[in-house]
């Protein structure tokens, strides 16, 4: 079954806030994430960088912290939601707003835009979608985990993330146990909350 792309969000079996993202792609495979700081970004392979000027989506910043609370999305709505977050919006509305404004991808497919947010600290976190029929921001309860995708799995599905580490996480999402049955996968990023927060990537 072929997902797109796919995130996740919640928390670990030790109960550790953790966010995740894959990016699977028929059209665009050769991408890669860079992890720098405090910001994970999805960009061509060497040799691949005109891919940009065929589609304008296949490169962003995946994930970004700011002042400890994770963002991960699909697309550029990455900085829009994490600019309002630092501008001490609350998560719900920096989230609702910017997937509202910014709306699906207008490409060949209607892509949706997905995107996650966490506060670790005082443990608030909301999922949502926006495609070409909806919009759908839901509360992630602390205890449980979530993910969703571009395509098939557009509504929040509670998982289990059976993982202590952020490479682990990396790799979970990217082909262990049900993500194994989702087509595509070409690299993926995972990030763990234990005071502070660790970032890996899988290529």
């Amino acid at each position: 079954m072929y997902l797109g792309r796919i995130l996740a969000l919640g928390v670990n079996k030790k109960e550790k806030p953790f966010v995740a993202y894959r990016v699977s792609s028929r059209s665009f495979p050769n991408r890669r994430v860079k992890v720098s700081n405090k910001v994970a970004s999805i960009i061509p392979k060497e040799g691949y960088e005109t891919d940009i000027f065929e589609n304008p989506y296949i490169a962003y910043n995946c994930l970004r912290i700011v002042d400890n609370v994770a963002v991960i999305t699909n697309g550029s709505h990455t900085d829009v939601i994490a600019d309002k977050i630092n501008s001490k919006m609350n998560l719900k509305d920096a989230l609702t707003l910017s997937l509202f404004t910014i709306d699906y991808e207008k490409d060949e497919y209607n892509t949706p835009r997905i995107a996650g947010v966490i506060n670790p600290e005082e443990y608030e976190s909301y999922i949502g979608i926006v495609t070409h029929e909806k919009i759908l921001v839901e509360k992630i309860e602390h205890g449980t985990a979530k993910f969703i995708s571009t395509y098939q799995q557009q509504s929040p599905k509670i998982t289990d993330f059976p993982v202590e580490t952020s490479k682990d996480l990396a790799e979970f999402i990217f082909d262990k146990e049900e993500f194994r049955n989702f087509t595509n996968p070409v690299s993926s990023v995972g990030a763990i909350y234990d005071g502070e927060w660790t970032i890996d990537s899988i290529n």
